[in-house]
């Protein structure tokens, strides 16, 4: 069996400005004013990460980082599930997306979850709101909830997988499919193979030369996809 952990923004989905509204909205309600400067756009930082450099590039000082960050962090599923009804009205899904989900959904010797710098309850409302949940076993994935350093939740996803599935996942038999350079790190330092997909703000020969497995330029291909998740 092969555990594919599949990230989300950017590789699945486009969420739009949604995120960064939501950001918006939760650092006014938290610090009390408006924020001025906010993450960069498609690296794939984990979203606690991205609340610290968010509080630190407003101007708060480092105290008051650790005190706010998590009051941050706690409520911005809560203002993304406000919001859900804008996510496929201003996003889209990537092209492609649904037929190569499906594609390794339908593969019995697949094991299809996610690997993301989400939070596990952002990552379910972006999910469901594209209608995708049900090619993705949410319980086995690897959450910025649990960690907020990537590399760390492909071993949380792998033992997930393992305890489900009664058999060991290693850097032999996983994969991370994925658009962004953090999510070639993430596989290099966590554990796995990585496909990277073209479809961000990562060219194809930046993924490459970050280390990625295999490149494709979108998921348009389930063929070729599926011989990149099996080239190991």
């Amino acid at each position: 069996m092969i555990l594919v952990l599949w990230d989300i923004d950017r590789t699945l989905l486009y969420a739009g400005d949604t995120d960064r509204l939501v950001y918006r909205e939760v650092f006014r309600a938290v610090v009390g004013r408006p924020a001025t400067a906010l993450p960069a756009k498609g690296t794939g930082v984990t979203m606690p990460l991205a609340v610290r450099e968010l509080l630190a590039a407003n101007g708060v000082e480092e105290p008051e980082v650790d005190r706010l960050a998590p009051r941050i962090v706690a409520r911005l599923p809560e203002e993304l599930r406000r919001h859900r009804a804008n996510l496929p009205r201003d996003g889209h899904l990537m092209p492609g997306a649904v037929e190569a989900l499906a594609a390794i959904r339908g593969d019995a010797s697949l094991v299809p979850s996610i690997v993301t710098g989400n939070l596990r309850e952002s990552a379910e409302i972006k999910l469901s709101a594209f209608g995708l949940t049900e090619y993705v076993d949410l319980a086995l994935g690897g959450y910025a909830s649990d960690d907020p350093h990537r590399p760390a939740l492909v071993r949380i996803a792998q033992a997930r997988a393992e305890r489900a599935h009664g058999r060991p996942f290693t850097r032999a038999n996983t994969v991370i499919i994925g658009d962004s350079l953090q999510d070639v790190h993430t596989g290099r330092e966590g554990g796995a193979r990585v496909v990277g997909v073209a479809s961000g703000t990562a060219s194809a020969e930046a993924l490459a030369d970050t280390g990625a497995d295999d490149v494709l330029e979108g998921l348009t291909d389930p063929v070729r996809l599926m011989e990149a998740v099996r080239a190991g």
